[in-house]
């Protein structure tokens, strides 16, 4: 029995684990896919801005590993949710944008609205279609494959009002072939010569984190995690070390290494530096990268999670003690920590968030956005599982932290989430926080109100330019908060910060916490990580 193409597409979302469909609808196809949810058991959320809704759907797409869904209407709508298709591809995100399109015939006589749609996502999406083929249904779930293999990003379905209500039959999908493993004789002969291995752990790592573990205790050797492998290995695991960026904040521990060990980090999780490392490097990837920062020695390349428990099997402990590795660890927190002055200093506040969730029973996952505060919520936000911390790295844009909350409260309701935010990425983004309050999200933002693009400023600083062109007034996010229907608060210093958070995390909704900030160790902080 042939059903509409709109039916078909929620249809086959919904069948690989999609949940939500986040977007800002036109008058086209976009109604036919948003009167489709219902019967398919998938909510449509009206976001506030379509770059935003693609944001939450990359990372509603993380939390699932089901397709990310975004549709928008044609033009101005495509143009908007560029940024997050973008974030999408270079967070290794699967995800399917649905635009409302115009068929050849239009494009004949009209040019209101009209550019090429296909040109303009070529460079941010894996995949294009228009479902209007002989096999439409075949058509589709190409498509969506193409966004849940390897590397995994965004697809681009442009949808006519005509061609979504056309009929199409059933989706039949093949049941996948398992993957062969590689030949593990040369990793397993480089790990057993190997006295002082390290590990650091990448983002494709948090589809295989026990298997990861079990090599990692086999080992027993340091452990570093990239950004997005927070948790893969619990902060509090006598091996975890702290972060790995490519930067020079754990140069002493990884430069101690006779061999590197990389499991599933992408290289798009690393810093623009050099690598700087003369140590062998051993990888295991779900696929080879065509471009790496540096000589791969040895790699295996398939199941990560297979892989990763076969080599431990065979796996033997080196010459590391725990001593050297808490001492690493001490070294790399302590290189990041600073007290506070005119303001409450960022570390401090991460550090009375956690002590407040936990206050109040709460377990939120957290939202990270790109800026100078990033570095103290990675480093001192504590993370137990894969995905408690969410964060643009691939594309480190600003303006996620806000709509990755949102997703994450929307995901799992009783653990709710907290986005730490900066002025900068906030004003991006704000208008959402209605969206939060529409759907009555347990979410808390902070926002680290310091009046500037701070790592733009602490890099302007390093060059010893003149202050200029980074910096602005501090606004009253509070004050907005309130303005779109959530608990707003203001903080001066630790103690207003702790009784504004308890507030915060006692609401049933969301809320948010505008925290004056000291920015002074933005540059001590930078330069700890960086170099």
């Amino acid at each position: 029995m042939a059903d509409s193409a709109a039916a078909r597409v929620v249809e086959a979302v919904a069948a690989r684990g999609t949940r939500r469909i986040w977007g800002v609808p036109g008058g086209g196809s976009s109604l036919d896919l948003i009167q489709a949810t219902g019967p398919a058991g998938v909510q449509f959320v009206l976001c506030r801005h379509e770059g935003s809704a693609a944001m939450m759907a990359a990372a509603d797409a993380e939390l699932t590993g089901a397709p990310g869904v975004v549709l928008t209407t044609k033009g101005p709508g495509l143009s908007n949710a560029a940024n997050g298709m973008s974030c999408a591809t270079l967070e290794r995100a699967p995800m399917l944008v649905v635009t409302d399109g115009f068929t050849p015939a239009q494009t004949h006589w009209i040019t209101h609205q009209v550019f090429d749609q296909r040109l303009a996502t070529a460079a941010y999406v894996k995949g294009y279609a228009r479902l209007e083929t002989a096999d439409p249904a075949a058509e589709l779930e190409s498509l969506l494959d193409s966004a849940m293999q390897h590397p995994r990003g965004a697809v681009h379905l442009d949808l006519t009002s005509a061609v979504a209500k056309r009929p199409v039959g059933a989706i039949q999908r093949p049941a996948p072939k398992p993957a062969q493993l590689p030949d593990l004789g040369p990793i397993l002969a480089s790990l057993a010569s190997a006295r002082r291995p390290v590990m650091i752990l990448g983002l494709e790592s948090t589809d295989a984190a026990p298997e990861s573990r079990a090599l990692a205790e086999a080992l027993g050797c340091p452990v570093l995690v990239t950004y997005k492998a927070k948790g893969v290995l619990a902060d509090a695991h006598p091996q975890h070390v702290g972060i790995f960026t490519g930067g020079s904040l754990e140069a002493g521990v990884v430069g101690a290494a006779d061999l590197i060990l990389l499991v599933g980090a992408d290289p798009v999780e690393f810093i623009l530096q050099p690598w700087r490392y003369a140590a062998p490097v051993v990888e295991i990837a779900a696929r080879p990268f065509p471009v790496h920062y540096t000589p791969i020695a040895v790699g295996a390349y398939g199941p990560v999670a297979r892989i990763a428990a076969a080599l431990a099997d065979g796996a033997r402990c080196g010459d590391w003690t725990q001593t050297e590795i808490m001492a690493h660890r001490a070294a790399m927190r302590d290189a990041l920590t600073w007290p506070g002055g005119g303001g409450v200093a960022p570390p401090r506040i991460i550090q009375i968030a956690a002590e407040s969730a936990a206050r109040a029973g709460r377990d939120p996952r957290a939202s990270v956005d790109a800026g100078a505060h990033m570095f103290s919520a990675t480093a001192f936000w504590p993370c137990s599982r894969p995905r408690d911390l969410l964060i643009s790295n691939g594309l480190a844009t600003m303006g996620f932290a806000l709509p990755a909350g949102i997703a994450a409260a929307l995901h799992d309701p009783a653990r709710g989430a907290i986005a730490f935010t900066g002025d900068g990425g906030l004003m991006m983004c704000v208008a959402e926080l209605a969206t939060a309050v529409d759907h009555r999200a347990r979410l808390v933002t902070v926002v680290f109100n310091d009046g500037a693009l701070s790592l733009i400023d602490v890099k302007q600083q390093q060059r010893q330019l003149p202050a200029e062109g980074v910096r602005w007034s501090r606004a009253n996010f509070a004050m907005v908060a309130d303005g779109l229907g959530a608990r707003g608060f203001r903080a001066r210093d630790e103690a207003e910060l702790a009784a504004a958070l308890d507030d915060a995390f006692a609401h049933d909704g969301p809320s948010l916490v505008d925290v004056l900030v000291d920015p002074a160790g933005y540059l001590q902080q930078l330069q700890a990580m960086r170099g």
